[in-house]
């Protein structure tokens, strides 16, 4: 899958960005492990140059699983002497922890590309053991009222947040009402059962196409057996559980769904709104004032991904890491089950283009007051 990339390639382009961006300008002396590497292992940051194309990843058979390991122990040895730096530059080390919460970043597509990876594999293999937990039963849905007014959104204060969380600035807010929990996939069946797929009056022009085109009769990785939808999950094949929060599927099926269920997806500030409610702290979930909103599914928005009031990019061509994707992505907010606990807050902006299935994202409806 054209988005999709190797595990390997993971491990080898994180190395590559502390390299790049931190230990080149650093170390004067610095001897790169393998001079092919600066092309292999760039991903988008034209301003550094050439590019192995996105699409061809999986097709780089050569350098082996020990060259990039030997490669990304090179680098932490060089990144010592940077940390050493980092102590006495406030700048340096503010790239440092950028580097970090781009390698966490990197940790959850390495499991969402290999679900998508595994499924195509006719064994149909476990990437982690069967969960043994207890089955969760799905809370009864309510309405989180929010009265019009002006909201304050935006990343502030202590703690590290992507240079897309902020400034933060004020947004006028009508009234409007939250779900207090996702859509579960028991509420989705209804959708399908009702024939969610088969009516264009439910989808918008461009998400029908694009159901039309690629076939869409359910979320991505659920299969009718009988009469019983499963699913792959990271546990390998099993029924679908009604009460789990829906995921895997793209903006057009959220956004269909919602209309179909005479409601709507919120912005991305309606969400944020409420999830400041009871904890303000960005650096900490709000869960205490809105359930399930870490943990389970990223949460579609109707909020096209566009730039704060006074946003700029960075200088140089690190600048390249958020703003320029600034275009034709919609914002999902939240954290999913593969989410690093650190990037688990309140002003997180996920994006992805409206057709994209593949990431643990699901939604949460609102509706006018």
């Amino acid at each position: 899958m054209p988005d999709a990339s190797p595990a390997k390639w993971h491990l080898a382009h994180t190395a590559w960005f502390f390299e790049t961006f931190v230990v080149v300008p650093t170390i004067p002396r610095y001897r790169p492990y393998d001079a092919a590497f600066k092309m292999l292992f760039n991903s988008y940051y034209n301003g550094v140059g050439d590019r192995h194309p996105r699409p061809q990843r999986g097709l780089l058979s050569r350098p082996s699983l020990d060259d990039v390991l030997a490669y990304r122990a090179h680098v932490d040895a060089a990144m010592h002497a940077c940390c050493e730096v980092a102590m006495r530059d406030p700048s340096l080390a503010a790239l440092i922890e950028l580097g970090l919460n781009h390698e966490q970043q990197h940790q959850e597509l390495i499991l969402t590309d290999l679900l998508h990876l595994f499924s195509h594999n006719p064994t149909r293999p476990a990437i982690r053991p069967a969960d043994v937990a207890a089955r969760r039963q799905a809370a009864q849905r309510t309405w989180i009222a929010c009265p019009a007014g002006i909201a304050h959104v935006g990343h502030a204060g202590d703690g590290f947040a992507f240079d897309n969380e902020g400034p933060r600035h004020r947004v006028w807010l009508e009234a409007f009402e939250l779900a207090s929990h996702p859509v579960t996939n028991g509420d989705y069946c209804a959708f399908i059962d009702d024939g969610g797929y088969r009516r264009p009056d439910l989808w918008l022009s461009l998400g029908w196409d694009t159901t039309v085109a690629q076939r869409w009769e359910a979320p991505l990785y659920w299969e009718r057996e009988r009469e019983q939808w499963r699913c792959f999950t990271l546990q390998g094949m099993r029924d679908v559980d009604p009460d789990e929060p829906l995921a895997h599927v793209s903006y057009f099926e959220a956004d269909a769904y919602a209309r179909w269920a005479g409601a709507r997806l919120p912005t991305e500030f309606e969400w944020e709104a409420i999830a400041r409610r009871v904890r303000v702290d960005d650096a900490q979930p709000a869960t205490d004032s809105l359930p399930d909103a870490f943990g389970d599914v990223w949460e579609w928005t109707s909020s096209s991904y566009a730039p704060y009031p006074g946003f700029r990019p960075a200088a140089g061509a690190v600048g390249e890491y958020n703003g320029k994707f600034m275009c034709n992505q919609y914002v999902l907010r939240g954290a999913s089950v593969a989410t690093p606990r650190g990037h688990s807050r309140v002003t997180y902006r996920n994006f992805f283009p409206p057709d994209a299935r593949w990431q643990w994202s699901g939604m949460r409806l609102a509706r006018g007051k």
